[in-house]
């Protein structure tokens, strides 16, 4: 019963990439092996999708596993499993497809590690969302910044969620938007900018689109006054 348990619980996991911004969705898990994955793009992914290491140019380097297409480190790749799809020839798999491809047991499991606050994938919270796209928050002077992938979850809808890429698997860092005010500013320089301010806490961000910020501050609006469902704001502007 534990390995059947394991191996739903696996199979649940391979469901979480939703293709944002590649219009790709992720292999059945009955398809793993036998057809060959679409891979994410390793522009979307700033850190391992498995053990959530951030990338770098010379000790962490970027590979894709070529059963799910993940974008994985070396160490969460560091697995060989034939795939039906490439004439049943060994192939880099990360730890997850291994185990499940091959039913062997590995020593480490990071399953069972706890998800603290900020280590809510951002594809799995884009997917149950009140509002997700790319922003950017920028710095004192209003010049530079932070571009990065910004999330109000359905399940935590009182916080603002910000990664570095859409399909990263820990947030980079969260705002409690509860208390804030919203505020917008003048259109300059076709710069669609806006605002949250709690006593001498301000924080600017930068819209891609008129409609877009308008869209933002709605929903960080409703998220600073408490409400939590859309229910709820109907029922108090009537």
């Amino acid at each position: 019963q534990d390995a059947i348990d394991k191996k739903e619980k696996r199979s649940e996991t391979f469901k979480t990439v939703h293709g944002l911004e590649t219009g790709t969705s992720a292999l059945k898990t009955e398809e793993l092996g036998r057809r060959a994955p679409q891979w994410v793009r390793d522009n979307l992914v700033t850190m391992c999708m498995r053990c959530k290491e951030a990338f770098n140019a010379i000790t962490r380097r970027r590979h894709h596993c070529r059963a799910c297409g993940y974008v994985v480190c070396a160490r969460c790749s560091d697995y060989k499993a034939e795939l039906q799809y490439d004439g049943n020839r060994l192939n880099r798999v990360c730890q997850e497809c291994y185990v499940f491809l091959t039913g062997h047991v590995v020593l480490e499991d990071r399953e069972g590690k706890h998800k603290g606050i900020l280590e809510k994938g951002a594809a799995e919270v884009s997917g149950r969302s009140l509002l997700c796209s790319s922003l950017q928050l920028l710095d004192k002077n209003g010049k530079g910044g932070m571009r990065g992938w910004f999330v109000i979850p359905q399940d935590d809808p009182l916080v603002l969620y910000i990664y570095a890429a859409p399909q990263d698997v820990r947030a980079h860092t969260s705002i409690p938007l509860l208390g804030y005010q919203v505020k917008d500013l003048p259109q300059g320089d076709s710069r669609h900018l806006f605002q949250l301010v709690q006593s001498r806490q301000v924080y600017t961000f930068l819209a891609d689109t008129e409609e877009l910020k308008q869209r933002w501050m709605k929903a960080m609006a409703r998220s600073a006054a408490g409400i939590t469902h859309l229910e709820e704001e109907e029922e108090d502007e009537d």
